[in-house]
């Protein structure tokens, strides 16, 4: 799917939406400003010295453009018919003194929001964009995960130790695509090889991926505000296998420990298989035999149909939750979606709940005791989490809603044609194509999704993020 993005022109719409934008912190209690005794902790957090050197290995980042806050390096090399893979994680947990000023405020935040108009930081930025970040150029303490893959990209062997690291280079993913297109050599040459053998490895498992379209509110150099849809990179995909397979290491190490903090995920119920399948079905790209995940795989991505299937499929990729255990190992550890027990563990500068899996695991990695103060709060991560996950979610929605209100402002009183993503009663979800817009509408009884709809503008709401929409 190919990038779109849409501006906000009129001025007046511009200056209503900054308001309305800026109100949405304060409406959704999303705390913005660090109390001063968090920032004076944080000016004076050190991390001590690793006895690990790794400093020789030529680890590189890899995150949007203009990224600060840099959770993960990495380095790759081939051994032998296999690779070895080593996945350094920002060592958080040496800066943040537990039961303290930073700790107690990321507990109270939950993870770092992105809000259009600034990020909101689940530390202070002295720490999540400076001396904690794995900024290049810098000798930075970290988890070192290194894994040894076979030809095939199994893991074969996995050891987690803390050391001392410097990155070479910031990439970003526009760039990192653009030069392996080009064939030229550098950090992320053999990620295409590595990152589609891990896919191989998905399959396998009968992992799936949704792979929506991402949609992001983005701030243009003239201060207009824009939407911008579009299918992430390969290179982003590859990226995304090194998290995933770190996270399946942590989980495996917290089971056999027999404490820790997962992400699960149910599998999908027959219920929600069967309607599925009549959707695809009634979308003229039936899903008949084979696993949802390489049906989903399979799709063309240019097919106009294939943003109501992925829409439809979002049903299928519900129930995600945290769940500890200290003692005995969960029932039921598995995320349906990966397809294997799996924990986040790879952006502790942005996500809370990764502090604790790290320590967790650096501990088991050791032979040591599990901390005294993991113990003790292992069990508040879930309510935390779920908690900091619905102001994002949000954040998101409303900010988006808001955008996409202010873009459609110089269209009231016209009509203006959109393709039907899917129908529920007598309502649709509708994609609007220029201006970049998904809204919902009332239409005709035997409305089909993929079909195009012309509808009425009637009003805009910039500071409710309310459209109103008639056929």
């Amino acid at each position: 799917m190919p990038q779109r993005r849409s501006h906000v022109a009129p001025s007046a719409a511009q200056t209503e939406l900054a308001a309305a934008l800026s109100g949405l912190r304060v409406n959704l209690d999303a705390p913005v400003e660090f109390p001063t005794a968090v920032l004076a902790e944080a000016e004076q957090a050190t991390a001590s010295q690793p006895e690990l050197d790794l400093r020789d290995i030529a680890f590189a980042t890899l995150d949007p453009e203009g990224s600060r806050d840099l959770d993960q390096a990495f380095h790759l090399e081939r051994d032998g018919d296999g690779y070895t893979v080593r996945y350094a994680i920002a060592d958080v947990p040496s800066f943040v003194a537990p039961g303290g000023a930073v700790d107690a405020e990321a507990r109270r935040r939950g993870q770092t929001l992105y809000a259009a108009d600034g990020t909101i930081p689940l530390h202070p930025t002295v720490l999540s964009e400076d001396r904690a970040s794995l900024l290049p150029g810098v000798d930075r303490p970290a988890f070192v995960w290194t894994f040894s893959l076979d030809s095939a990209g199994a893991v074969t062997a996995f050891r987690l130790e803390r050391a001392l690291i410097r990155s070479r280079e910031q990439l970003d993913y526009v760039s990192a695509q653009e030069s392996l297109d080009r064939g030229d050599d550098g950090a992320v040459t053999l990620l295409p090889v590595i990152g589609a053998l891990r896919i191989e490895q998905e399959k396998s498992r009968g992992g799936a991926s949704l792979n929506l379209p991402d949609e992001e509110v983005v701030r243009a150099p003239d201060g207009a505000y824009a939407i911008e849809r579009r299918q992430p990179l390969p290179v982003e995909d590859w990226n995304a296998q090194l998290s995933l397979m770190t996270g399946m290491a942590a989980a495996s190490l917290m089971l056999d420990a027999k404490i820790g903090v997962l992400r699960t995920m149910p599998q999908p119920d027959e219920k929600s298989f069967d309607a599925f399948r009549h959707q695809t079905a009634a979308l003229g790209r039936p899903w008949t035999t084979g696993r949802y995940g390489d049906y989903l795989r399979e799709l063309d991505r240019a097919d106009p149909l294939t943003l109501p299937i992925l829409e439809a499929a979002a049903s299928l990729f519900r129930g995600a939750g945290y769940v500890v255990f200290d003692g005995t190992a969960p029932a039921d550890a598995m995320q349906a979606a990966i397809g294997a027990p799996y924990a986040h563990t790879t952006a502790p500068l942005r996500r809370l709940v990764d502090r604790w899996s790290l320590t967790i695991c650096l501990a088991i990695s050791r032979g040591e005791e599990i901390p005294d103060w993991v113990r003790e709060s292992l069990n508040e991560l879930p309510a935390l989490m779920q908690e900091s996950a619905q102001r994002a979610s949000k954040l998101d929605s409303a900010t988006i809603n808001c955008v996409e209100a202010a873009l459609l402002t110089p269209f009231v009183g016209t009509t203006i044609d959109a393709t039907v993503i899917a129908v529920r009663d007598d309502r649709a979800t509708v994609q609007i194509a220029e201006p970049a817009v998904t809204a919902s509408a009332p239409v005709p009884a035997g409305t089909a999704a993929g079909s195009v709809v012309r509808l009425s503008v009637r009003s805009v709401d910039i500071a409710e993020g309310k459209i109103e929409l008639v056929p």
